[in-house]
């Protein structure tokens, strides 16, 4: 089932809902997922069901380009992989041994046919499709002057940039001009890149997006996340370090580290909620640092309880290494369906609670009579935190105790992760006990940071050089937000120019 399209302006305003969106799930957004191969037998069949595997990194879109040693073939789906490239015909539509994919949910740009990847383009020098995982933080001003420049946009993806930064670039050969665009750009990206004769994997200066290299039968894979070589029974081979880009062809495989060297500051957010559990992310099992974040978390909590109980699916890891430091019963008090249709098209707020209650189904057995310890990997506005634990209370919980497995959300993210502004992010707002108050629950509770640098066994957290990208903690930003800044400059200058027409 495809999604439909959707009517929106552009370009999208930081913390602005998608009009799909479920109102309910107030659960982050990343961006999207990349893969890519070079010289495999049905590259994309292969490359389906590596984005398969990448789904939980974007469910609004998805699309596969191809070359067979003659042309580009692209398609672009909106909704979800399985739906968009099933079917015996896959190879037919699609031929090539050289592919790349990707999945997608929007930050940058809107819900539309045209902005989904990959993105393709004839060059003087041949095809170049780019799939792009992330946010470029000066989007809006390189757009703006390409645009004075004369340059013609199709989207409103950011992702396009690159392509046409390529294209006006005057070095000689391909690669050096993919090297003087992406030198040009700014923020947090992994992406892949192909052309008629090499697949291309960069990863930005600092890290913060992931991408690992696998191999396959003599052949090398390029994705997002591990579980993606996993998937298709690639073998694992490292991850791209940050700043580094990859060249792949018929004869080998050539690294080039084309940006100045700079600390990695890999995105800590990866680690609380947005990687698959089975995903090793920078060298670090998911699972198991979810479950040492869960450890920690019971070691800083106060609370008396009976029972734990996550908040599915991703609290699940860590609600386990909770129960087990704190020895106390682990149960499934809360049953996630996960053949539900989206609620979000019911027209009603009573028809989405409904929705809400066909998602998840407290299980009273569990829970009635017992002091609960719910456990989530993080809270973001508190929406679907407050639904959660009023359901648990109306299935006769004695008590209920909300716990997030990650420290307060206080700031929000400009490198391809969809979080509201700071004026709806509720640890922004307000203290823990008021928190509390208003999700119903008799006691709230974060991880602290240290916990957090703990449970990914890090040294402690150097303010004046962080180990990890962790702004939504800290508000330590490891870029500069030009557009950010620019957009800001300009609601100034309005704000001056509004007080002397009052004053006048």
């Amino acid at each position: 089932m495809s999604l439909p399209q959707e009517r929106w302006s552009y370009p999208q305003q930081q913390g602005e809902v998608h009009p799909w969106r479920d109102p309910d799930d107030d659960s982050p957004r990343l961006e999207c997922g990349v893969f890519g191969v070079f010289g495999v037998s049905e590259a994309s069949a292969v490359t389906a069901l590596g984005l398969h595997a990448l789904q939980h990194r974007g469910q609004e879109a998805c699309g596969i380009a191809t070359f067979d040693g003659h042309r580009f073939h692209t398609e672009r789906h909106m909704g979800y992989v399985g739906d968009s490239f099933a079917g015996s015909d896959l190879m037919d539509r699609l031929p090539g041994a050289q592919a790349i994919g990707h999945t997608r949910y929007s930050t940058a740009g809107g819900s539309f046919i045209r902005n989904v990847q990959p993105m393709f383009a004839d060059l003087d020098s041949g095809g170049l499709a780019i799939a792009h995982n992330g946010n470029l933080t000066n989007f809006l001003a390189l757009r703006q002057q390409l645009v004075a420049e004369g340059a013609i946009f199709q989207s409103t993806s950011d992702s396009e940039v690159i392509l046409h930064l390529v294209a006006r670039s005057r070095r000689g050969k391909l690669v050096e001009r993919f090297i003087d665009a992406l030198s040009q750009i700014e923020g947090g990206y992994a992406l892949v890149a192909l052309t008629n004769k090499k697949l291309i994997g960069v990863r930005d200066p600092l890290g913060i997006r992931p991408l690992v290299l696998g191999e396959i039968d003599g052949h090398f894979v390029l994705a997002s996340e591990t579980c993606a070589l996993d998937m298709i029974g690639a073998r694992f081979v490292r991850d791209i370090e940050h700043g580094e880009m990859v060249v792949i062809d018929d004869d080998d495989i050539q690294s080039l580290r084309p940006f100045p060297a700079k600390r990695a500051r890999p995105c800590i957010f990866e680690y609380v909620y947005f990687a698959r559990p089975d995903s090793v992310v920078n060298g670090r099992s998911i699972y198991d640092v979810r479950k040492r974040l869960g450890r920690r978390l019971a070691q800083e909590n106060t609370a008396e309880f009976d029972v734990v109980v996550p908040v599915p699916d991703s609290g699940v890891p860590a609600a386990l290494g909770f129960a087990q430091e704190a020895n106390k019963p682990f149960e499934m008090g809360i049953i996630r369906n996960h053949y539900v249709g989206r609620t979000f098209i019911q027209p009603t707020q009573g028809a989405r609670d409904t929705g809400v209650r066909m998602k998840l189904s407290p299980n009273r057995s569990v829970l009635a009579g017992k002091r609960v310890m719910l456990i989530d990997d993080s809270i973001v506005r508190g929406t679907n935190s407050l639904r959660v634990a009023r359901m648990v209370r109306e299935a006769g919980a004695a008590e209920v105790h909300l716990r997030s497995a990650s420290p307060p959300i206080k700031w929000p993210d400009f490198y391809g992760i969809d979080m509201p502004d700071r004026e709806h992010l509720l640890a922004a707002n307000h203290s823990v006990e008021e928190i509390a108050k208003m999700l119903e629950v008799d006691s709230m509770g974060y991880l602290s940071v240290d916990g957090l640098y703990w449970a990914m066994e890090s040294e402690p957290r150097d303010p004046a050089n962080p180990q990890f990208t962790d702004h939504y903690f800290t508000g330590d930003y490891p870029t500069r937000l030009l557009d950010r800044e620019i957009a800001e400059g300009r609601n100034t200058q309005d704000d001056r120019q509004l007080s002397l027409l009052v004053d006048a």
